[in-house]
């Protein structure tokens, strides 16, 4: 039986459609067989222990809900792929398992509750586990439940499952060995202690943070071959743990990090593929896309959210459907525009020579003086675009404290002279002036007005308007901001961008949501009032484009939008 490596093969050989990903994975499949058993790679596959896993299925476990309810699951070829990879690959000199976590990615409504449902009732049984402990895990209870009750069903609907375990309502035990088949989540009580020979991780994008996956990790170790399964579809928060160990996965499978323990397969669309057609969204449905009645099912549900011109439901089919992470939520403010924010950045050489002797404006945000203060600056370029850069600024003292909580590489930004630290526990607002003044002899700006938010400015501005400077206060009010939160999304539809690409104006650009009143207008905030996703050089940019508005009305030479 060769399933495993022959669906790799031809998927490698490209006789089925699937997304890079995927394909890298095969191909790791058959690299490592190639070497297995050398020196420094110390692991075979045993096509037997594969064959076990698939005889598990197709012998014990039952569909528990559809049409095909009551009915003995046959594996797909890529549901082989998975699990006779992840359990077929074992120590050539103890037979244990290789694999001591796999990640597995793919869109909703591909059997993965059900296939991970069987995974865990083999964990309590196929393992020959003494006492086992395998836990459904996911960020709340209610989620949690979902997989643990699929496994219930499933053992309740097998006569042989139902000899072995014991089932209840809240713990599946194995009659002689013991153990027990839980719900694990934030909200469980008694968290320590944990013991695990397997869990899976349900739905990791919905995680806020990584509690659940560092409690478990932690616990690992003392079981001969536990496993842990991460399984997900994509999200919508591309700082979430889910996005951090999504990227850490694709690394492995390009080869840029080697982790033998640690099974990857993410089934998505790739970078070029055209989302309109349904010949590319098997590869991240390789179940519902397999039959021309699920293709339809997805036409008709890609037809309903584009025909409503809903960037939410958009959202929500590209996330759900394709396995496309999404950046920003529903109420993201530059939402799907930041995928592409990239391609109009230039080297900062290149910004300097573009904006070089030219007329700007300076828009300033200051934050609380311990936090991350912001100054940005708007020019327009002959051909119509608008070139945007902001610079940030933050105390030396706090540096550290705000690397912890705000989970970013602040020091990293200040060395490489994105970010300006200021001597002291506060920021120190003369060095704003300073860098102003520096940027104005070092590329030649000339500075038509500096923009301000007006909280904790009035020193600030004096000192501005002593050294000549024209300052402009900026309310903060929605009628003030609307605009020109408007205008900087326009521009970015229309291509009319260039940025100096700033990882921390990119940061706080994606961090931000929008807030809308009844009138439609709207503003930039962060998405939780003490939320340490920082805005603050986005701010900044907006207070900027605000005097833009006026000064198109005005018709002043320099600054004629040509949006």
């Amino acid at each position: 039986m060769r399933e495993a490596t022959e669906y790799a093969e031809n998927v490698v050989w490209g006789l089925l459609v699937t997304g890079t990903p995927e394909m890298l994975a095969c191909r790791r499949h058959l690299e490592d067989l190639a070497r297995q058993g050398e020196e420094g790679f110390p692991w075979v596959f045993d096509e037997e222990r594969a064959a076990r896993i698939y005889r598990w299925f197709e012998k014990n476990c039952r569909h528990v809900e559809g049409p095909m309810s009551g009915q003995f699951i046959e594996l797909l070829p890529f549901q082989k792929f998975d699990l006779g990879v992840i359990f077929g690959w074992v120590h050539k000199d103890t037979g244990l398992r290789r694999f001591q976590k796999a990640y597995i990615q793919e869109a909703r409504k591909n059997a993965k509750t059900t296939i991970l449902s069987g995974v865990a009732l083999y964990l309590m049984v196929g393992d020959r586990e003494e006492s086992p402990r395998v836990y459904c895990a996911a960020v709340d209870k209610g989620q949690a439940r979902i997989l643990y009750e699929a496994s219930m069903a499933m053992a309740r609907k097998s006569p042989d499952i139902s000899k072995r375990l014991r089932v209840r309502d809240y713990k599946i035990s194995h009659i002689t060995r013991g153990g027990q088949l839980s719900a694990l989540s934030k909200d469980t009580k008694n968290k320590d202690g944990l013991n695990p020979s397997g869990a899976i991780i349900d739905e990791y994008h919905a995680h806020p943070t990584s509690e659940i996956y560092d409690l478990l990790w932690s616990a690992w170790g003392q079981r001969a071959q536990a496993l842990m399964t991460i399984i997900t579809t994509a999200g919508f928060d591309v700082e979430s743990p889910c996005h951090r160990e999504y990227e850490y996965c694709k690394s492995i499978l390009r080869r840029e990090l080697e982790n033998d323990r640690y099974f990857v397969v993410i089934r998505e669309l790739d970078p070029e593929d055209d989302e309109n057609d349904p010949k590319v969204w098997i590869k991240a449905n390789p179940l519902r896309a397999a039959t021309p009645e699920g293709v339809q099912k997805l036409r008709e549900q890609w037809d309903e959210a584009m025909t409503s011109r809903d960037p939410s439901k958009i959202r929500n089919w590209r996330v759900k459907n394709l396995n496309v992470w999404v950046h920003g939520s529903d109420a993201s403010y530059m939402g799907d525009y930041l995928k592409v924010w990239d391609d109009y950045g230039v080297s900062r050489e290149d910004f300097a020579k573009l904006t070089r002797d030219r007329v700007c404006l300076v828009g300033i945000d200051l934050s609380k003086r311990i936090d991350l203060t912001g100054a940005g600056f708007v020019f327009e370029l002959d051909d119509g675009r608008f070139a945007i850069c902001a610079q940030g600024f933050m105390p030396t003292e706090t540096v550290q404290k705000h690397v912890q909580t705000d989970k970013k590489e602040y020091r990293e930004w200040i060395r490489d002279g994105w970010v300006t630290a200021t001597d002291g526990a506060v920021t120190d607002y003369r060095m704003i002036q300073a860098f102003i003044q520096d940027k104005e002899l070092e590329n030649g700006w000339k500075v038509h007005e500096i923009c301000f938010d007006p909280y904790n400015a009035t020193h600030f501005a004096s000192s501005l308007a002593d050294d000549g400077y024209t300052c402009i206060e900026i309310r903060q009010g929605v009628q003030t901001l609307s605009e020109p939160t408007k205008l900087l999304r326009e521009l970015m539809a229309d291509g009319k961008i260039v940025h100096d690409g700033s990882p921390v104006l990119k940061w706080c650009v994606g961090n931000a949501v929008q807030i809308q009143d009844s009138n439609e207008n709207i503003k930039i905030s962060k998405k939780y009032a003490n939320d340490t996703k920082r805005i603050d050089l986005l701010a900044a940019v907006i207070n900027a484009l605000v005097r833009i508005q006026s000064l198109k009305d005005a018709n002043l030479s320099g600054f004629e939008i040509g949006v």
